[in-house]
Formats: C-alpha cells, sequence, structure tokens
C-alpha cells in the first residue's frame, strides 16, 4: 500500500510570523495521527522558524527549491546539505514557475532530484503539460519526455522519489482536470516508470496531483486508483482548507 502524500507549497507566501501563525495551526489540528504523510513547504526564510513550530508533531517540513551543488559561488541558492540542516525532509523541484519563469530544465531537475536524495531528502519533483499541449494531443509524449529526463538515472531510488502532475493549465487557475483526466495522467506516469524501473518500483512510487485542488474535490481526485495524494498551492495558505485536503486523502 501506497501513503498518501499531502503537501502545501506555500509558494512565495508568509512573513516568518505569517508562517509560524499558518504553521501552528496546521499542527493543532492535525495533533493526532494522520493516516496520511503530511508536509508544509514555507519560503526558506521561514524554515528555521516553521521548524521549531513542528518538532515532534506529524507535520513534515520542505523546501521549494534546491541546488544540486553542495556547495561553492552559487549566489542565492540553498543546497540540499543546508536544507536538511534547517531540518527539511521533502522539497520541491521542478515546479511550473520555476520551468517557465526561471528556465529550469529537465537535466536542471534531475540534478536537483540526485542531490536531495543523496542527502537523504525526498525529492518531490513535478512535471505537466501546459493547455496548448494537451489540446494538440501531446500530453503523454510531454510527460513521458519529462519523466525520462527528470528522474534518469534515479533507479531503485525512485522508491524514495515523489512525483507531483500538475498540469500547467490547472495551476492557479482555478481550472481542475476531470477525475478521468487526472486518473488517465497519472496511470500514464506509472507505466512510464515501469518501463524504466519494472513493476515493482512503479507500484511503490507515489504520484501526488496538483491543480486547483480544494476541499470540495479533493475526495474525488483522491479516490482515483493512481492518486497519491496531492501537492497543494492557494488551499494550503487557509489551515482549516489544508486540513480538510489532508483528511480526504
Amino acid at each position: 500500500m501506497r501513503k498518501p502524500i499531502v503537501a502545501g507549497n506555500w509558494k512565495m507566501n508568509c512573513t516568518v510570523a505569517e508562517a509560524s501563525e499558518l504553521a501552528s495551526g496546521v499542527r493543532g489540528a492535525l495533533a493526532r495521527k494522520v493516516a496520511a504523510e503530511v508536509v508544509i513547504c514555507p519560503p526558506f526564510t521561514s524554515l528555521a522558524a516553521v521548524a521549531e513550530i513542528l518538532a515532534g508533531s506529524v507535520v513534515r517540513l520542505g523546501a521549494q527549491n534546491v541546488h544540486w551543488e553542495g556547495s561553492g559561488a552559487f549566489t542565492g541558492e540553498i543546497s540540499a546539505g543546508m536544507l536538511r540542516d534547517s531540518k527539511c525532509s521533502h522539497a520541491i523541484v521542478g515546479h511550473s514557475e520555476r520551468r517557465t519563469q526561471c528556465g529550469e530544465t529537465d537535466s536542471d531537475v534531475n540534478r536537483k532530484a540526485q542531490a536531495l536524495l543523496d542527502a537523504g531528502l525526498v525529492p518531490i519533483v513535478c512535471i505537466g503539460e501546459t493547455l496548448d499541449e494537451r489540446e494538440s494531443g501531446q500530453t503523454e509524449a510531454v510527460l513521458r519526455g519529462q519523466i525520462e529526463r527528470s528522474l534518469n538515472g534515479i533507479d531503485e531510488r525512485l522508491r524514495e522519489t515523489v512525483v507531483a502532475y500538475e498540469p500547467v493549465w490547472a495551476i492557479g487557475t482555478g481550472r481542475t482536470a476531470t477525475s478521468e483526466q487526472v486518473q488517465g495522467a497519472h496511470a500514464h506516469i506509472r507505466a512510464t516508470i515501469e518501463a524504466m524501473a519494472g513493476s515493482g518500483v512503479a507500484a511503490d512510487v507515489r504520484i501526488q496531483y496538483g491543480g486547483s485542488v480544494k476541499p470540495s474535490n479533493a475526495a474525488e481526485i483522491f479516490a482515483c486508483p493512481d492518486v497519491d495524494g496531492g501537492l497543494i498551492g492557494g488551499a494550503s495558505l487557509e489551515a482549516e482548507s489544508f486540513v480538510r485536503i489532508v483528511e480526504a486523502a
């Protein structure tokens, strides 16, 4: 059985005080043991404060990005070792916003994922197609290429990796893929991983869905057999909404 994982991507939101309040709300609401793995990913500036709040709780700490090198002349970057030192257990890599706004490539994502795994952290590797790519029938080819390049060489460690399918056209737009579209994409992702690493590994890899997930649609999406939780954006910025999504998982 794959344990569902729900991660909140706070993006560039929350001062330290706001992040502390939000993290406290999530921790308080999830004081009891929950069936899903829960991760919240605040901005770098709030990692230390949120780590203190989450200490000893069921909620884990993640980052929104990482650099593939361990140290060096990389102004403005953060290494996997630094994230581990900040009490992170997870980190998001390859989010579509970084791919489109910062020019990140599948090769960059691959190096970041491998650096996280080498440091003992769990990479959440994001993939997804644009609206033009979906409407022109390229969804499967685009996802296959992103998976093959972003996860190249990870092999058995794919079991320690989370894949997040985020159709670009559904991120922050209010548009949500239908459950049929979600399941179809997730099944294709799992089949691609199976072709790369075998059926045993593919059966163990957790695949999240992200794209305007809300408390009102979470249960239907999470009921899809190849969906193993969600990577939540806007709805993770309100503790009650995020907790309701976790409960749906």
